[in-house]
């Protein structure tokens, strides 16, 4: 899928039209819910609605990772039409080094139980930041400053040369811009994984589903990025909503934990039977309401203040009925402040 996104859209830089994200956009989300039907037919219910849990889970979180992507364009000055093949390859070098940790978080799980309790108290910390107001500014990505860094240890051009990531000037090379844009891309994807890869493995245990999940997520965010771009400003309420998610999860993560204690200063190292064992059907209507809740909360709540931001038409009244035109003349006459005479007026 990466290869043919590469030879069917990236390979040509252009800006692609709302049309085209929203087309493109919709076939991958169509192509990851027709694999989640096939593999909920071959495996069973259980797994299968795991994999569409740590689906919606995985495209919640990336749709509020596009904040960052969206300043680092703007902070390297990347052009339009070469944002695809940036956000291509960040997602390409993301998808490689999480299948790592993936794996890694598999057999730490594996060996060790008392992980998950990590795993929770890491996630119940992460819902707590997320709850908090977000500053999503210059300052919190790379930018100027990390581009000095990079100029005093490898030489590097200040201009960008089409979609190269290199050029050659006076016989000697030169790294672009676009080079270090992809790589910052692809590193700050890997920071948002230590939120995400606890997060689904709160879901499932499935190293296979957690790494499927996270693949089709990543797969349709160069679409998502081009589509929703204006409708991320409109999302004021997705950081309460994501923190709601990542606190279910984590609270999830410290039964299961307690539930398989082995921990000896805890029960005595036996496991602690009345932990409950949250199904997945309640995880999946849990993640589901909160995304519809948070959608539709963010939505009113923008759309109202416009309405109320919307200034009222010079002569207009607030008052039920036509107004009746006032006399410039008339003493009675209400004045505006910035007209309001200072000091006694002559009668």
């Amino acid at each position: 899928m990466i290869v043919f996104d590469f030879f069917a859209h990236v390979k040509t830089p252009h800006a692609p039209t709302f049309r085209e994200s929203a087309i493109w956009s919709s076939v991958y989300i169509a192509i990851a819910v027709l694999f989640g039907v096939g593999f909920l037919l071959v495996v069973g219910p259980e797994h299968g609605g795991e994999y569409f849990a740590g689906y919606l889970t995985e495209k919640s979180l990336s749709v509020d990772n596009l904040f960052v992507f969206l300043l680092i364009m703007t902070s390297f000055k990347v052009p339009r039409e070469d944002q695809q093949k940036v956000l291509l390859w960040g997602v390409a070098i993301a998808i490689v080094l999480r299948t790592v940790f993936i794996l890694l978080g598999a057999a730490a799980l594996e060996q060790w139980s008392w992980i998950f309790y990590i795993f929770g108290a890491f996630l119940l910390w992460t819902a707590w930041k997320q709850a908090q107001p977000q500053d999503h500014s210059d300052d919190t990505v790379p930018g100027g400053k990390f581009l000095e860094r990079i100029k005093r240890v490898i030489p590097t051009v200040d201009e960008y040369h089409g979609d190269r990531l290199t050029v050659k000037i006076d016989g000697k090379r030169f790294m672009t811009p676009m080079l270090i844009v992809m790589f910052a891309i692809g590193m700050t994807d890997v920071v948002f994984a230590f939120d995400s890869i606890p997060a689904i493995y709160g879901l499932t245990q499935e190293p296979y589903i957690v790494f499927t999940a996270n693949a089709f997520a990543l797969l349709g965010l160069r679409q998502l990025y081009f589509l929703i771009g204006g409708l991320l400003e409109r999302l004021i309420y997705l950081h309460i909503g994501l923190a709601v998610i990542l606190a279910f999860i984590g609270v999830k993560l410290v039964l299961h934990a307690m539930h398989v204690n082995e921990l000896s200063f805890i029960n005595g190292g036996e496991h602690i039977d009345w932990a409950p064992e949250i199904p997945i059907s309640v995880s999946l209507l849990v993640i589901l309401g909160t995304l519809v809740v948070v959608t539709v909360a963010s939505l009113w709540r923008t759309r109202r203040d416009s309405a109320l931001a919307t200034p009222v038409p010079e002569g207009a009244s607030d008052e039920v009925g036509p107004a009746e035109p006032q006399d410039a003349t008339d003493p009675l006459a209400p004045v505006d402040r910035a007209d309001r005479p200072q000091g006694p007026v002559a009668p």
